[in-house]
């Protein structure tokens, strides 16, 4: 094989990262895969457009069939997000017999299976490295670094939009619109940041890193989700009074058996590597039962990230074109899916109240989780200057989630609470 054609579907912020890289370090590309590579179309919106990278404009194209059934290009690498147009898209590179990269997280949390089964049927790649965690190889790890070892659990912050904001709220005692706007501001939030912070967006990765880790069909509906929108500074505080950080973290786990996913604002101890990881980074932890504890951490999202783990694909692709075995590695989940019953699940809680500042109200608080046997491992207090309330935030010892939450709704109900919220506590 003397040469490789690529089409490209996009020419955003990472297409650029794709374009620029191809260009600019072409030689050693080329060096590290004893063939050329050559980018043979884009696709665009707009030809005119000024592009932040050169580019022959005669490699630009508005019509994707132009590259979707040329018979020149060998790879297709997709950059264009969204679900059902690049679903579309992909599918019919797949029945042309081009292998494709892609870094639409979206899509491979909702038809990834359907896809990678399409491309083993056509003997093509299906890389997708770079849909989560941007530029750690965490997939890569997965599939291969680990594949020998049994993996128990994973906890991830794969997020940076969401870290950012809980850092500067964290950091800088920032509000929640203050540190999002922000964000927004810097790049690091879309205008409509929906999908991030209500937790989304982290849910869609947890999904492809659970069938890797787990070799499980995880569906998005299987797994629990809670944003980070009714976080607040005074959450933070009370929490870092206790000894701990706020985090927007995933947590995928099995235990025999069974599998439960989740994602939501998750208190971690300060010592935990996962507390110090700040701004837009992203890190996966990982529990196996023979190395351990491993952590993989760099940068999440952005052009050069994403760009690197999308070239990393490019590589793959073509070595396994040369050796003539392309589909070879696809990779789909061959267990059944058994969801952890929530009576099963065991946890530490943290809860922040307002109660009444008058006699017999903390012993309303503490016959109530006596009489539920939910034991308490901290607790801080102090008035609310003011007004006639104090401010109580709690960590419970590890119980059952059933009995947690019915005691929560109890508690709530009390005629001394005034208002009541809580959060996970993740020991490690």
């Amino acid at each position: 094989m003397e040469k490789v054609s690529i089409g490209l579907l996009g020419f955003g912020t990472v297409g650029t990262g794709v374009v620029r890289l191809i260009t600019k370090d072409r030689e050693r590309l080329e060096e590290r895969t004893g063939c050329k590579i050559h980018l043979e179309k884009v696709l665009v919106r707009n030809k005119n457009r000024a592009r932040k990278v050169l580019i022959d404009n005669r490699k630009l194209t508005t019509n994707v069939y132009e590259i979707l059934d040329n018979p020149e290009i060998n790879v297709i690498i997709e950059l264009i997000g969204g679900v059902d147009q690049a679903y579309r898209y992909i599918l019919r590179a797949l029945r042309n017999k081009k292998n494709v990269i892609t870094a639409n997280k979206d899509l491979m949390a909702s038809y990834g299976e359907e896809l990678l089964l399409e491309a083993r049927a056509n003997q093509c790649d299906l890389y997708y490295e770079a849909s989560v965690a941007g530029g750690i190889p965490i997939l890569r790890t997965l599939t291969d670094s680990l594949g020998a070892d049994r993996i128990q659990k994973m906890i991830g912050i794969v997020n940076g939009t969401t870290n950012y904001i809980l850092s500067k709220m964290s950091g800088e005692g920032l509000s929640y619109e203050k540190a999002l706007s922000s964000a927004q501001r810097l790049g690091f939030a879309e205008a409509d940041p929906s999908s991030d912070v209500e937790g989304l967006d982290a849910a869609r990765k947890m999904v492809i890193l659970s069938h890797l880790a787990f070799s499980i069909p995880v569906k998005l509906d299987d797994v629990k989700i809670k944003g980070i929108t009714d976080v607040t500074r005074e959450d933070i505080a009370f929490a870092q009074k206790l000894g701990y950080t706020i985090k927007l973290v995933g947590i995928s786990e099995v235990n025999n058996g069974d599998i439960d996913v989740r994602v939501g604002p998750t208190l971690l101890p300060n010592g935990h590597q996962l507390a110090s990881v700040e701004n837009e980074n992203n890190a996966i932890y990982v529990y196996s039962s023979v190395l351990g504890e491993t952590m993989y951490y760099g940068a999440g999202a952005g052009e050069g990230p994403t760009s690197v783990s999308v070239i990393s694909d490019l590589l793959s692709v073509i070595h396994n074109m040369k050796l003539g075995m392309t589909g070879n590695h696809i990779f789909l989940p061959k267990k059944e899916l058994h969801a952890r019953k929530d009576n099963l699940v065991e946890s530490q809680f943290f809860v922040r109240m307002h109660i009444k500042d008058q006699p017999g109200s903390f012993s309303k608080l503490t016959d109530l989780f006596r009489e539920q046997n939910i034991s308490l491992e901290k607790l801080y207090q102090e008035p609310v200057p003011g007004r006639d309330v104090a401010e109580i935030a709690i960590i419970t010892h590890t119980t059952n989630k059933v009995r947690f939450e019915q005691s929560f709704d109890i508690l709530k109900h009390l005629d001394v609470v005034v208002n009541a919220k809580y959060f996970r506590v993740e020991r490690g």
